[in-house]
């Protein structure tokens, strides 16, 4: 294979050591509660010598690339997603081609990924420092009597920095923790975000509380000026729906209802022990097998495309698409873009936005064409990311087969043997795959269009939520493995 020559250089990447034998809950535990402190810790150390009047190209996409503006976390999880989109198209398209359930090359993959985790560092880092948008402060340099120059190249180093620390912190939680280090820290951005939507007194443009609580207290109190009249009539009640925080908060329940359902509706196939009779168990294949990371994919794909649109916008070429204020507002850049909230679709809010912006607003066809590219990029690329996640996560039909197998239980009534296990998986493991993708797909976009609390996204909350839950079942799973040290083998945990 050709990619076995880069095999000694993979082999010699800085890597956090597995665990030998089992570790103990608590411990994992604290190892997880550690890196979540360092993260907010990270995310709250801003950049030494950035200015003020900086643009951060990803504020829509910081509810699932878990970053903060201007921090050593600026990046967040954009490069680990955005390698593994690229690894996995590569291989999905066989210019790659790789054998994911070959150990031996699904540690290559893992490998080159990491690998190209360190280049797309700085070719995510590089076009927004280079491109102006993350600019120098040319007044510390001329404090510190040093070029604009070095600062700007301090800038890169500190980004470089954070976002391999970051990765390091993803590889820490996944061996030595429960879960992963990405589902942990979109977690924590995300429920910051919430908070914040619910509490924060603090004013926007408009002299409106940012919170919801604070901004239904404005609006009660007679100092808003806002009469009861005005609430009844039509454009009152769209006030008090968007504005007001009303469909964002219904939005929040709902999804959060929706999920947890989702999530816990399942079709077990039955097991029992080869040795042991009586004893007897169950393997779940859930509706969401591949769980809702393939959004995050879908999402970070987006990110990327606009990246680019924006970046040749900036230099002069509007091909596909002009930019306002790092806002699409025409060309195939503005259909790509994913829809984050009722702004991006309700026509008068729609028409508003682009007014202020000083842009003539879009037609309706095209708010409709809108929408449709956006429902047609997740529910198309949630199925094939899902698909694409299940071979490289060793959860395919073969995989959980031969993981079977090695446990000593079977299907009843079936024979004993890993072929007979993965044509009974093949029934079940693709074809829910592909719905799950697609519902998945179906439900993000639902959430996109309501809007949710704190300005997190509709596709923040669905992964928040998702990942809590399964987040809940691994620590469950990991209590009962502690009180029953047999099950551990059926897990592979030892």
């Amino acid at each position: 294979m050709a990619f076995e020559s880069l095999a000694p250089l993979l082999n010699r990447l800085p890597a956090v050591k597995r665990p030998e034998g089992h570790i103990h809950f608590k411990k994992k535990l604290a190892w997880t509660l550690g890196i979540l402190v360092l993260y907010f810790a990270m995310a709250n150390i801003p950049l030494f010598g950035l200015d003020k009047s900086s643009i951060d190209l990803f504020e829509l996409y910081r509810a699932f690339f878990a970053g903060a503006s201007g921090s050593l976390m600026v990046l967040g999880i954009g490069p680990i997603v955005t390698a593994s989109i690229v690894l996995q198209l590569l291989v999905g398209a066989n210019v790659i081609k790789m054998d994911l359930s070959d150990p031996h090359q699904q540690a290559i993959f893992q490998g080159l990924q990491k690998l190209l985790v360190f280049i797309m560092i700085a070719l995510e880092a590089l076009p927004q420092i280079l491109g102006g948008y993350m600019r120098p402060d040319a007044g510390l340099a001329a404090q510190l009597g040093v070029g604009v120059n070095i600062i700007t190249l301090l800038l890169f180093i500190q980004i470089f920095i954070g976002g391999v620390i970051i990765l390091y912190m993803d590889e820490v939680v996944s061996k030595w923790g429960i879960g992963s280090g990405v589902g942990l820290f979109i977690i924590a951005g995300v429920s910051q975000q919430i908070v914040t939507g619910v509490f924060n007194w603090k004013t926007d443009e408009t002299g409106f509380p940012i919170g919801l609580i604070p901004k239904w207290i404005y609006i009660a109190s007679p100092s808003s000026n806002i009469g009861l009249d005005y609430l009844l009539t039509g454009d009152g009640m769209l006030f008090l729906l968007v504005r007001g925080g009303i469909l964002a908060l219904l939005s929040t329940i709902v999804i959060y209802l929706m999920v947890v359902y989702v999530e816990s509706t399942r079709i077990e196939i039955p097991l029992a022990h080869a040795a042991v009779r009586g004893a007897r168990g169950r393997f779940p294949v859930k509706l969401i097998y591949a769980s809702v990371l393939p959004m995050i994919l879908v999402r970070a794909l987006q990110a990327n495309i606009q990246l680019m649109g924006l970046i040749l916008s900036g230099r002069g070429i509007t091909v596909l698409g002009e930019y306002k204020e790092a806002q699409p507002v025409g060309g195939l850049m503005y259909y790509l873009s994913p829809i984050n909230s009722p702004n991006d679709w309700i026509p008068s809010l729609v028409s508003s936005q682009f007014t202020s912006l000083g842009v003539a607003p879009p037609a309706i066809w095209q708010i409709v064409l809108h929408v449709l590219t956006d429902a047609t990029m997740l529910i198309i690329g949630g199925i094939v990311f899902a698909l694409f996640w299940i071979e490289t996560t060793g959860m395919g039909a073969k995989n959980v087969a031969e993981k079977i197998q090695r446990s000593g239980m079977q299907i009843p009534g079936y024979r004993r043997s890993s072929g007979t296990l993965e044509r009974v998986m093949q029934r079940y493991i693709p074809k829910v795959t592909v719905i799950g993708g697609a519902f998945i797909g179906v439900l993000t976009l639902i959430a996109s269009l309501l809007g949710t609390l704190g300005g997190a996204g509709g596709t923040g909350l669905l992964l928040t939520v998702s990942i809590m839950y399964r987040l809940y079942e691994d620590i469950a799973s990991q209590q009962m493995m502690e009180m029953h040290p047999m099950m551990r083998s059926f897990f592979g945990k030892e």
